[in-house]
């Protein structure tokens, strides 16, 4: 005998994501959240830091003075109300997917937790008259949502089961090596910045620059992020020999061919813009290529996918690389 639901059952039930309309959703958080990044860089680069020098007032009022550095470091914060909306959307929307998918949960529930600490530490970072270890760190934990945002992006575009499970094991670590280190190249680019003329504030404000050799620690780091950045340059150069070798998955080809051309505009940029005495706008190019750069990374290493467990026969691995339909 057939029952009928109630009205307010109906209605839950009724509102459902498709799995192609979420991965879209999951797709906009990650621009969101990649666009908050470079909308946090414009404000140190421009020395905005203390443009509002409370939080999360400024001022003490609801709303900026009308001057440049508080409409910037305002503006900031005003952008932060979208990007929280998206990366809560991604969670929420995850509960109504169909079929449901815990991991998928699981993994959008840290973007709104990951704003929600950057709001947190955004404010001890103003309250600590930008600091350098609260502004590396701000930075980094950007770097690490941007990380759990696109892997959320790409397990939605899979359905679960047929992620590549490769016997090529030397591939499949030297791209995720390659992911390490370029974490470690845009890390030390933070260390540099720290050191450098854009610590966040404008003249006369005193900040707490990274400092134990004087006036010789920004070239001291400055030089140490080139050479890592440098033995990062050269080791994407051998993937991409080592994967059109080895005649690789086209799709993994394509990205680390793409990091390779990143890569070299990173490296150009960087050349000029310390020739050129870190003028602003260099600047904010190098570090939205360094986001770009990252995301091509992670996008290469999850191509690569899992190394085959040794014990495993060739035979046995899932060979399907079923997407979402769009």
């Amino acid at each position: 005998m057939n029952r009928r639901l109630s009205p307010l059952r109906e209605r839950t039930n009724s509102y459902t994501v498709t799995p192609a309309a979420y991965a879209r959703v999951a797709w906009v958080a990650l621009g969101a959240l990649t666009l908050i990044v470079l909308s946090g860089a414009a404000v140190r680069l421009t020395g905005s830091g203390l443009g509002c020098p409370d939080w999360p007032k400024c001022y003490g009022r609801a709303y900026p003075p009308l001057n440049s550095h508080a409409l910037i470091e305002f503006s900031n914060r005003v952008i932060t109300t979208p990007v929280a909306i998206a990366a809560l959307a991604a969670w929420v929307l995850a509960l109504r997917r169909r079929p449901y998918r815990r991991d998928l949960v699981w993994l959008s529930a840290l973007l709104p937790l990951g704003v929600l600490g950057q709001a947190v530490l955004g404010g001890f970072t103003v309250r600590g008259n930008l600091d350098y270890g609260f502004v590396m760190g701000h930075f980094a934990l950007s770097m690490l949502i941007l990380v759990a945002a696109f892997a959320l992006a790409w397990k939605a575009g899979h359905e679960p089961g047929i992620r590549t499970r490769s016997a090529d094991r030397p591939t499949v670590w030297m791209i995720r090596a390659l992911a390490a280190l370029a974490g470690l190249a845009i890390f030390a680019g933070t260390a540099a910045t720290a050191a450098g003329p854009h610590a966040g504030g404008s003249p006369g404000q005193k900040i707490n620059r990274l400092s134990f050799d004087g006036k010789a620690t920004m070239d001291f780091v400055i030089h140490r992020h080139g050479e890592i950045a440098f033995v990062f340059g050269v080791a994407v150069v051998f993937a991409w020999w080592w994967l059109r070798r080895r005649r690789a998955d086209p799709q993994l080809r394509e990205s680390i061919t793409i990091l390779c051309l990143l890569m070299a505009a990173q490296g150009a940029v960087g050349l000029v813009q310390y020739e050129t005495k870190l003028p602003t706008e260099m600047v904010w190019v190098h570090v939205g290529l360094a986001c770009a750069i990252w995301l091509t990374a992670l996008w290469a290493a999850a191509t690569a996918g899992a190394p085959l467990a040794r014990s495993q026969p060739v035979s046995e691995q899932p060979v399907s690389r079923a997407r979402v339909a769009a």
